[in-house]
């Protein structure tokens, strides 16, 4: 059996969280310089495995920023309906994260 190193392993904060009523941003922040550089070497996390985790069009990824200075990688979304509308399912969009945790590093 192989065990296979995933993001929840190296990263130290994995989260999502309201950007204004029409946005969710997400914060991956790693503790060692090792590890951020490793997953982002690996280009364990794109724009294009960003919409296809988040199953988002690439139109709604509004940012991607690799920002060294604090070992992270950050990412905003535009939501499909504004915090708190009828139909949305996460008013506080601090549950959307999940899908980055089991992301496979190499």
């Amino acid at each position: 059996m192989r065990n296979i190193a995933t993001l929840r392993d190296f990263a130290s904060t994995v989260r999502s969280k309201n950007a204004g009523v029409d946005h969710i941003t997400f914060d991956i922040i790693f503790r060692e310089r090792e590890s951020f550089e490793r997953v982002r070497d690996a280009k364990v996390i794109t724009p294009e495995v960003v919409c296809r985790l988040l199953r988002v069009t690439p139109d709604r990824l509004t940012d991607f920023v690799v920002f060294e200075p604090a070992n992270a990688i950050k990412f905003t979304i535009r939501r499909e309906r504004p915090s708190g509308s009828p139909g949305e399912r996460d008013v506080f969009g601090s549950q959307q994260y999940a899908p980055l945790l089991d992301l496979e590093v190499p």
